[in-house]
């Protein structure tokens, strides 16, 4: 399991890069790219490489953190998974790449796949100090069009991408992504409704093509949550000085919500609950809503019942909970 916070070669790299940077430009530009984001307008209004270190600065540590917790569910049902080889689909400015690599000791080849040529660069800048991520290779272009050309890998991560995307050109993402993952896919997205339709679109589409899903959900049937209640799971994170300049905040932390989905080509050897909220402390009980095989249940852990009350009282937002926990 990988902690939340950005490793220490990434996080060099970035200071390096704040020498002789503008704390207040970064502010004002990182502003304005996340004003474009939510309207839709997707990574195209970064144009320049002090846009691209803005959005690096401003939004890689809680991607960061997304990708990290989504990695460590997945590692946690699938332990044997044991890529050689990754696939970073729409990876920006590599985010998603160094969180695999920090969780994955057996990746061995990093490639990573973005239309923006200014993300591009700066990626690349960012890994060359990299004992794991030095040789990635970083290919131009859109991914729903030069996908096809790509090989196969035995793990593909798309964070935070299909939502720029419309509902057409996200299935054939989709199924793009899918044909070019050998063992798992894995795909992070805003822990909004519309973020959570997203991931139940696109879990609905793979499921119906044979494959499993390894977290969060403990099964593949459709999702019992009804609406207005939605899915989605966070991940606190802590904040450096730099960033709480450019984000203007003054809390040293950031929690940051998101939604997921693993899928695998194999079915996992085990299955387990997922905590979908906070749990309920009390004096008398702890109650926690879990996703279950059977659906979603308010589980009631009773203080008298100590060996139990004691477990529940570790379980965490978004914890898988083996069956004999």
């Amino acid at each position: 399991m990988i902690a939340p916070a950005l490793p220490a070669e990434l996080k060099a790299a970035l200071d390096g890069k704040l020498q002789g940077f503008s704390r207040s430009d970064a502010a004002q530009r990182s502003q304005k790219i996340s004003t474009t984001y939510r309207a839709g307008g997707g990574s195209g209004t970064i144009k320049s490489d002090a846009d691209a270190l803005a959005y690096a600065l401003a939004r890689m540590p809680a991607t960061y953190a997304a990708v990290a917790a989504s990695l460590n569910a997945l590692t946690g049902i699938a332990p044997d998974l044991a890529p050689e080889t990754l696939l970073d689909v729409g990876a920006g400015p590599g985010t998603a790449s160094w969180a695999a690599a920090e969780a994955l000791p057996s990746l061995q080849d990093f490639t990573l796949l973005d239309a923006n040529p200014t993300l591009s660069r700066l990626a690349l800048e960012l890994t060359r100090g990299s004992t794991r991520l030095a040789e990635c290779r970083y290919l131009p272009g859109d991914a729903g069009v030069n996908l096809a050309e790509v090989a196969q890998a035995d793990l593909v991560i798309a964070s935070y991408l299909i939502g720029e995307l419309s509902e057409a050109d996200q299935r054939t993402l989709t199924e793009a992504m899918w044909a070019k993952a050998r063992h798992a896919l894995l795909v992070i997205e805003p822990g909004t409704p519309a973020g959570y339709g997203r991931i139940l679109a696109l879990r609905r589409q793979l499921i119906a093509q044979g494959a499993y899903v390894a977290a969060p959900c403990p099964h593949e049937k459709p999702c019992p949550l009804i609406a207005p209640d939605w899915c989605h799971f966070s991940q606190r994170l802590p904040r450096s000085q730099a960033h709480r300049q450019i984000k203007g905040a003054e809390v040293p932390f950031e929690d940051e919500r998101f939604i997921y989905v693993a899928l695998t080509r194999a079915p996992p050897k085990s299955r387990a609950a997922r905590v979908l909220a906070p749990p309920d402390l009390g004096k008398a009980e702890i109650t926690a809503k879990l996703c279950m095989d059977g659906g979603v249940a308010l589980t009631k852990v009773p203080r008298r019942d100590r060996a139990a009350y004691a477990d529940a009282r570790r379980w965490r937002w978004g914890d898988a909970i083996l069956s004999d926990s």
